[in-house]
């Protein structure tokens, strides 16, 4: 099975491109610089970025709606490829083929960050003094358990 599940953000705005013929179809290129979880010793870097390719209707959506900063959620499946570049040298490439891709934060919490936070993740919002967020009073007969 080759099923890909990744959510990031964009690092710059889609690269779109319309192939040739008579059905011309949109083929938008993106990187997604996803967070890493863990730190290794001595590396700088805490996310990988990772080419993605949307086809047809969603290369269009991509281009319409996402630009640099946003946070997606993509699923998909790797597509490993390779070419000779003009100095007669073997190129390797991995990418991600878009199967679907959707918001993964709603539009007034990008714009509130400005569409990117540091290492990915918004700070915490009215949290009490031990940490736990702030529940309003009268809420608890909404609550699903007491």
């Amino acid at each position: 099975m080759n099923k890909v599940i990744l959510m990031g953000r964009l690092t710059r705005d889609p690269e779109v491109r319309y192939s040739q013929g008579e059905q011309a179809t949109a083929v938008a290129r993106y990187t997604l610089a996803v967070d890493r979880r863990f730190k290794r010793d001595g590396d700088q870097q805490t996310a990988d970025f990772i080419n993605c390719v949307a086809f047809g209707r969603s290369g269009e959506f991509a281009e319409k709606y996402f630009h640099k900063g946003i946070k997606i959620a993509v699923t998909g499946r790797i597509q490993t490829g390779s070419y000779t570049n003009q100095e007669g040298q073997k190129v390797y490439t991995t990418d991600v083929v878009v199967e679907e891709q959707e918001f993964a934060e709603s539009k007034s919490a990008s714009e509130q960050s400005g569409g990117f936070h540091p290492m990915g993740r918004p700070e915490p919002s009215a949290a009490a003094g031990d940490g736990f967020m702030n529940i309003p009073d009268g809420i608890d007969e909404e609550l699903p358990f007491n």
